[in-house]
């Protein structure tokens, strides 16, 4: 299975912070979805910009085999363009890519009914819940159809309700191209359901405490949050949490 991105070694220092995050290495298989999991400041979203090239390592390497528009990036806010509506805004990756205007917005239109939104193709973001906000910027990002799907906390101002639903969601779209995904979260059991892997990391500067592998089924089945294997990967997830935050010797 070929690796769609991967850091190695990476470390990145800020001006009057020092060193945040690494050593760190990560490596990403074409269809795995990753979840990154740690305590606030250890480096997760830091990672993310380095993976999505949006930054740079002060060391270390970062290799990324996906072409220009590739990869797409939901953050926890939407950050919709607010004077548009939700066909204009999932469009737009497509149009800035060369896209003739009439055949993005017809692509944005499918992609929006992907997601459970055709009814609100002409909405703006302010007359849409946050869990409808969240929405738009997922189509947005999978209209490109990217190789690599780099996820910030997107899920983090929703309730408990909408944060189920949209997890699902992801899984449905994911199994339609199968890219590659990193899902950064502050929730142990949020990252057992999302994940085929979930890597800890530790308090700043981060680096890797522990790894969970998740044997089972993916989009994940009725009643999967009540087996045995859910909780023993959430259990794991969180023993290597505690033992990187110092909780456990």
């Amino acid at each position: 299975m070929s690796v769609v991105a991967s850091l190695s070694a990476v470390e990145v220092a800020y001006p009057g912070r020092g060193t945040v995050l690494g050593p760190f290495d990560l490596a990403l298989p074409e269809g795995e979805i990753v979840a990154l999991v740690g305590p606030s400041g250890c480096g997760k979203s830091t990672a993310l910009r380095l993976l999505a090239g949006l930054e740079r390592p002060t060391a270390g390497t970062v290799t990324r085999t996906p072409e220009r528009g590739q990869t797409a990036v939901v953050f926890q806010a939407p950050t919709l363009m607010p004077w548009a509506d939700a066909t204009t805004n999932v469009a737009l990756p497509l149009e800035l890519g060369g896209m003739a205007k009439a055949k993005a917005q017809d692509q944005a239109r499918e992609a929006l009914k992907a997601v459970g939104l055709e009814h609100a193709a002409g909405s703006k973001p302010a007359q849409l819940s946050g869990g409808m906000a969240m929405r738009v910027s997922l189509a947005r990002a999978l209209v490109t159809r990217p190789r690599l799907l780099l996820l910030d906390e997107p899920f983090a101002a929703l309730d408990e309700i909408t944060r189920r639903n949209l997890a699902d969601d992801i899984h449905r779209l994911w199994d339609q191209t199968r890219p590659a995904v990193v899902f950064v979260t502050h929730n142990v059991e949020e990252a057992a359901y999302m994940a085929q892997r979930v890597v800890v990391m530790s308090a700043n500067p981060g680096k890797i405490a522990g790894q969970t592998i998740i044997d089972a089924p993916l989009p994940r089945p009725p009643g999967f949050r009540t087996s045995a294997a859910f909780r023993n990967a959430a259990e794991a997830v969180s023993y290597d949490l505690a033992k990187a935050m110092g909780h456990v010797q």
